[in-house]
C-alpha cells in the first residue's frame, strides 16, 4: 500500500485512453490499494487509476464515506437533461471551471470482489462518475469547458494562482 502522486496537467498520462481490465490477481488488488490510499481525505471525491499512473480502466469514488472500486465502468443510459456546475480536478489543483453533465445515469462495472454490478445515480454523484469515466478515456474538465473558461483556467495554471471562476468550485 502507497500513497503515489496525483498527476498534474501536462503529464501525457493524463491523455491516454486506459484499457479495459482483463486479469485479476494480488497486482491488481494492489493497484487498487494504491488507489484507495492515494485519493486524499477529506477533499477528494474519485480518483482514476491514470491520475497515479495506472493505465487500466479503474476508478474510485467516496459513495457517503464508502470508497466504491469501479472496475471497466461503462454508461447503460443517461438522462437527456443536463446540468451546468463548476468543476474541480484533483489533477488541475486549484483550477475550476462550469462543466455540463447529464443529470442522472445507470453506471455498469465490475466491483473489487469480481461481481457485475449496476448502479442508477443522479446529481453530484452523476457528476463524479462522469468525471472519472473521462478521465479513463483522457478527457479532462478542460475539454469540457467554454473556450473562455479554458483560456482563463490555462493561464491560472501557466501562472501558477488558483483559479475558480465562481469561486465555488469543489474538487472531483
Amino acid at each position: 500500500m502507497a500513497v503515489l502522486p496525483i498527476r498534474v496537467f501536462g503529464d501525457p498520462v493524463l491523455k491516454e485512453r486506459c484499457p479495459e481490465v482483463s486479469t485479476t490477481g494480488e497486482e491488481l488488488e494492489q493497484q487498487i490499494r494504491n488507489l484507495i490510499d492515494s485519493l486524499p481525505r477529506p477533499g477528494g471525491a474519485g480518483l482514476s487509476a491514470n491520475q497515479i499512473g495506472i493505465i487500466k480502466r479503474i476508478f474510485i469514488y467516496d459513495n457517503e464515506g464508502e470508497i466504491e472500486v469501479c472496475i471497466n465502468p461503462r454508461i447503460i443510459s443517461s438522462s437527456e437533461e443536463e446540468v451546468e456546475d463548476v468543476e474541480g480536478c484533483l489533477s488541475l489543483p486549484g483550477v475550476g471551471v462550469p462543466v455540463s453533465r447529464h443529470s442522472a445515469l445507470e453506471l455498469e462495472y465490475i466491483d473489487r470482489a469480481g461481481e457485475k454490478l449496476r448502479i442508477k445515480a443522479e446529481g453530484w454523484t452523476a457528476r463524479v462518475l462522469q468525471h472519472e469515466l473521462d478521465h479513463l478515456d483522457g478527457t479532462l474538465i478542460l475539454d469540457r469547458t467554454d473556450r473562455a473558461s479554458r483560456i482563463e483556467a490555462l493561464e491560472t495554471i501557466e501562472n501558477g494562482l488558483p483559479h475558480d471562476v465562481t469561486g465555488e468550485g469543489p474538487g472531483l
